[in-house]
């Protein structure tokens, strides 16, 4: 695992200034990896890497070329198929210098083009640069796993694995793209190919672009094709699901540093950690943390699976201050985030580099075998309703939800009024509006712009719902999946788990994201995947004998922090002090007045607008880091662990 970066000119030679900043764009994400770094310079083009050394420690540092060093690349991420693509090079004739992944691709690139991406497997993001053509070709892995930003500043393309390495060069243009902030303030995310600055872009999952000859062209070269279309026994489809778990976590165990594994209390990371074990042996390095309010905490469900598997476990109890941690974290993202489960994923990171260099996660099966029940569950019914009421149910569904009362007093069962407007759209805004952290009357109040409740009146609304209206499954759950594996996923969780651990220099690897996994879990049916709307009904059930019963039982907690509590208690006066004091950085952009009335609320429990103001005050903080120097921000972890 590694950061990159680069400048390469559009026409003509490269500005003296901007390669001059090359070192610094690659210091700049030095945390990614910390063993070392490099820069190459051409007259044109400039190519800078950090090396956090996992494989061939001794013959894999970048910036690599080929034989005659007219092709070089810069690469993060890890290629577990790399042997095997090795054999068919060398086969053509290709000769090898080291035994590193890194110099596959390039070979790989040099017989193929760009159609090597496809022969790709693992999580990557690389730049390759040939310098007697000028031509530049870069690409991502399939489903975002490792994270690549680009932009073109006076004439030169730059490219980066964290946004803080373009801000580097002397011709960045910092102009926020205001338009922006209501996605995030609904989604808690910028959505890709957008972020929080106007010039800066994300390269997305699964595309390559090549600046060739003056001009920028970009291609997606892989897409989910086959829904619905695998009608086997559960059981025959299990017994595929399980060879795939357990070959995808073996290639995943090569390493020349420590390797261990994030063990919560759900079934995902469990069965991930089983096979590690059944690979291994006992003794896999485990790391779990948890808050001290029971909501928030899984970690004597870990406890069990580590003892019943015979793992070397590490649990941690975290007890937070904010107030040395938070502007850490702020900084790792580059621009405003507001998923707070960011706060544990930075703790279980720190936990977990004490001890190992790369960690193995349970990431992906949510996404993939349905489950996120809270949400599913809730669509299918309403689809379902949807679908006999007809076009009179709707617009009966419309009058109720205009007339329903919306009081946080009323008993939870009662609490209609969103299902009532679900039931009055279509599904693609039924799956918007339960996507969305903050709905979009919600967003807009808080930015003090008029508006209702109508979904489609929220900037991101038609990127958000085309995956789910484009999946040819004419199952709702099966397209909330498919657009969640889209939207979510690559632009929330695997975002979180990036940053947070490359933060504390830790690689982490997910067997759940293969890409065959991927594939074979949506051409299986909802009917077996999910039956009686029992959420990953596969998983759970390759995971029955591995894993304890008790785990397998549990419905599903997530992975948050107790920020609501942290608002309306200790951490009140510094909420206050920051996004409703006379020197807050976004009053240009957040109505204070809004914000001020959801806080009295909150802190005196009338309500719940925990998401609401911890949106808000991520979007102050970063304002506030936006000019500070890096040294600026502090490097330590914080907090009393238990």
């Amino acid at each position: 695992m590694c950061g990159i970066c680069g400048v390469v000119s559009v026409e003509g030679p490269l500005a003296p200034a901007i390669q001059r900043a090359v070192p610094a764009m690659a210091r700049a994400i030095r945390h990614r990896g910390p063993d070392g770094g490099s820069v190459v310079n051409f007259p044109q083009a400039s190519l800078g890497h950090r090396r956090l050394a996992i494989i061939d420690r001794a013959g894999g540092a970048q910036p690599m070329t080929n034989e005659d060093q007219t092709s070089w690349i810069v690469f993060n991420g890890e290629i577990y198929n790399h042997r095997e693509l090795r054999r068919q090079l060398q086969a053509r004739g290709h000769r090898f210098r080291t035994s590193s992944d890194t110099e596959v691709i390039l070979h790989a690139f040099e017989e193929f083009g760009a159609d090597c991406v496809e022969r790709l497997e693992g999580m990557f993001a690389f730049a390759i640069y040939d310098r007697r053509r000028h031509d530049l070709f870069i690409a991502r892995d399939r489903l975002g796993k490792k994270p690549l930003f680009w932009g073109i500043f006076e004439g030169a393309l730059h490219f980066g694995s964290e946004i803080k390495a373009l801000a580097q060069s002397p011709a960045f243009d910092d102009a926020i793209d205001l338009s922006s902030i209501e996605g995030y303030l609904s989604l808690g995310y910028f959505l890709a190919p957008a972020t929080v600055y106007r010039h800066v872009r994300k390269l997305e999952p699964a595309c390559w672009m090549r600046l060739r000859n003056g001009s920028l062209t970009t291609h997606r070269y892989w897409s989910l094709e086959a829904f619905d279309t695998d009608h086997r026994s559960e059981e025959a489809i299990a017994e595929e699901l399980d060879a795939l778990v357990a070959e995808n976590v073996k290639c995943r165990l090569e390493s020349e540093v420590p390797l261990g594994a994030f063990l919560s209390g759900g079934v995902d990371s469990s069965l991930v950690v089983a096979h590690m074990v059944n690979a291994q042996g006992a003794g896999v390095i485990t790391t779990s943390v948890g808050f001290g309010e029971r909501a928030h905490n899984e970690l004597d469900a870990a406890a069990m699976t580590a003892e019943r598997l015979g793992t070397v476990h590490h649990p941690m109890v975290v007890t937070p201050e904010l107030d040395g941690i938070l502007d850490q974290i702020v900084a790792s993202f580059d621009e405003p985030f507001a998923d707070s489960s960011a706060i544990p994923t930075f703790y279980v990171s720190a936990m977990a580099r004490r001890h190992v260099t790369v960690a193995l996660s349970g990431d992906g099966g949510d996404e993939a075998f349905a489950g996120y029940d809270f949400r599913y569950a809730p669509h299918a019914v309403e689809s379902a309703i949807a679908r006999a009421s007809g076009s009179v149910g709707r617009r009966s569904a419309a009058l109720l939800a205009r007339v329903w009362p919306r009081s946080p007093r009323l008993p939870r069962a009662l609490r209609l009024a969103r299902t009532f407007e679900n039931l009055s759209r279509d599904r693609a805004a039924a799956y918007y509006a339960d996507l969305c952290f903050l709905k979009a009357d919600g967003a807009r109040a808080l930015l003090g712009l008029p508006g209702g409740s109508d979904p489609t009146e929220s900037p991101v609304f038609e990127a958000v719902t085309a995956p789910y209206r484009q999946c040819p499954s004419k199952d709702a759950i099966q397209r909330a999946e498919y657009a969640d594996l889209m939207i979510y996923l690559p632009n929330d969780v695997l975002v979180k788990v990036d940053r947070m651990s490359m933060a504390n220099s830790l690689e982490v690897r997910c067997p759940l994201l293969d890409r065959r996994i991927i594939e074979l879990a949506f051409r299986v049916p909802v009917s077996t995947k999910m039956p009686s709307l029992q959420p990953k009904r596969l998983l759970r059930r390759i995971a029955r004998g591995r894993v304890p019963d008790e785990v397998l039982r549990l419905p599903k907690h997530g992975f948050t922090a107790p920020v609501g509590a942290w608002i309306a208690g200790p951490y009140a006066r510094r909420f206050e002090d920051d996004v409703l004091g006379p020197d807050m950085k976004t009053s240009s952009l957040v109505d204070q007045f809004r914000v001020r009335q959801l806080f009295e609320e909150h802190r005196s429990r009338r309500c719940d607008h925990s998401y609401a103001l911890w949106a808000v005050w991520m979007l102050e903080r970063w304002a506030r880091l936006r000019h500070e120097p890096a040294d600026a921000v502090p490097h330590e972890i914080a907090g009393d662990v238990a």
